[in-house]
């Protein structure tokens, strides 16, 4: 098996204004191509411009670089999307650039090789300074989930499962890798972080890449679908707690050390074992307040979030009201109540019930509950509740003490972060986080 080439969805929108550097030529087009264009859409397909004039119409464009050395800049990428750190910024691409008519948009696509894909997922995802045995960790699972989604779109099997379930007094909704009916995967933290060449680009992240080259974690003979966040707070969450009801051996409960530390108490399903985890510091790897680590594994605009393994959010009640009926479209009035319904291992609440003046009503699974109970999304759903200044039961304050940053299954990248920076080599980190699983070359 040679390394595949993938489809990655770029940016969608009215009108895209590109840049080639280099010669291109069009499949289906005489002439070469090159300099700054605009790609619109209109009833016929997608009409590209240059300097005011049109230079061809059709259903689809596919530019092909003349040679390696040729790459195209896509200006004003949206990147986190809905998120707090969302911006736009310029981005250069290798490969081939396809545009696409997307109803009355248009949809950007890079064709790229898997291995110059995951030179700059790496370099994305995480700092492109940090250590050997961290970028291999990470170069092997970002390899795996992508082939193991390529494998999952690929199989013929019929539907087993709903995304959601809604009711009068409840709505479950779990938000996965919807199937990309027009390009493999998005560039964006929906997927994976892919920005290109736009990002630095070290001896070490292409070592890293060179060296696992093919190289996939397996279980059962099958490629794993590795997860990774940000920090899990100190213990990973089952992958059936945030997706799709269906569990991975690979994809369970693990306390984020060498053993466990002495605040742990067990399982955190338990609202009582889980409040006094999330109120404590416990020694975990993703504990870290090194100030250099961080700035050697977190890309420059995530370092601008601080105090992700322990965090606070406080909402008046005005606040909180008009932030859940907003978000979540339903009209509860005054808020009375947050109360979890269901934990998962991590003490990340699965399933919350809101209790209104007006209405209750349950909501999950993680993602759901971050994005109704923030302007952008909280960095997790674990985290307890406290009611302050309660008058015949209304509370006119509520704050949320929260641990880590992101939905917690698999890889904690601070956590491998810093299990590289005290000597551990990737195979070590890779076990740490997924366990019942073996290194495989798939080419």
């Amino acid at each position: 098996m040679t390394a595949p080439t993938i489809s990655v969805g770029i940016v969608t929108r009215q009108e895209i204004r590109f840049t080639l550097l280099g010669t291109f030529y069009a499949r289906d087009a005489a002439g070469s191509f090159v300099g700054e264009f605009l790609a619109r859409s209109d009833g016929e397909g997608v009409r590209i411009v240059q300097n005011g004039r049109e230079i061809s119409t059709a259903a689809e464009f596919v530019l092909m670089p003349e040679n390696a050395g040729c790459s195209f800049i896509l200006h004003h990428v949206t990147i986190g999307h809905q998120f707090h750190w969302q911006r736009n910024e310029d981005q250069q691409f290798p490969g081939a650039l396809k545009l696409i008519r997307s109803g009355e948009l248009v949809t950007a696509i890079n064709l790229v090789d898997v291995e110059s894909y995951l030179t700059s997922v790496i370099s994305s995802e995480m700092s492109a300074e940090s250590s050997t045995s961290f970028l291999r960790a990470h170069t092997i699972i970002s390899r795996s989930w992508l082939l193991a989604q390529l494998e999952k779109s690929c199989a013929a099997r019929k539907p087993n499962r709903y995304a959601f379930r809604e009711s009068d007094n409840e709505r479950i909704i779990w938000y996965d890798r919807e199937e990309h009916d027009q390009f493999d995967v998005c560039a964006d933290d929906h997927c994976q972080r892919y920005h290109g060449i736009t990002k630095a680009h070290t001896p070490s992240v292409h070592e890293a890449v060179k060296s696992t080259r093919g190289l996939v974690l397996t279980s059962d003979g099958t490629v794993c679908d590795t997860r990774f966040s940000k920090c899990c707070g100190g213990v990973t969450e089952r992958f059936e707690n945030v997706w799709e009801p269906v569990p991975h051996s690979y994809l369970v409960p693990i306390v984020d050390a060498a053993s466990p530390p002495e605040e742990f108490v067990g399982t955190l399903e338990d609202d009582t074992r889980a409040g006094q985890w999330i109120r404590r510091r416990p020694a975990v790897f993703c504990n870290t307040n090194d100030q250099d680590l961080i700035a050697h594994v977190l890309p420059t605009f995530d370092r601008e979030t601080r105090d992700f393994f322990r965090w606070r959010v406080e909402y008046t009640q005005q606040e909180l009201s008009d932030l859940v009926n907003c978000k979540s479209g339903m009209d509860f009035g005054g808020i009375l109540d947050l109360k979890p319904r269901r934990r998962g291992a991590s003490g990340r609440i699965v399933e919350l019930t809101i209790v209104g003046r007006r209405r209750t009503c349950t909501i999950g699974k993680e993602l759901e509950i971050r994005r109704t109970l923030s302007p952008s999304h909280l960095f997790s759903s674990a985290f307890v509740v406290e009611k302050q200044e309660v008058s015949n039961g209304f509370p006119s304050r509520f704050v949320l003490h929260g641990a880590g940053w992101g939905h917690g299954v698999g890889l904690c990248q601070i956590g491998a972060a810093v299990m590289g920076e005290r000597g551990y080599d990737h195979e070590k980190i890779l076990s740490h986080y997924f366990p019942h699983t073996q290194l495989t070359a798939l080419y």
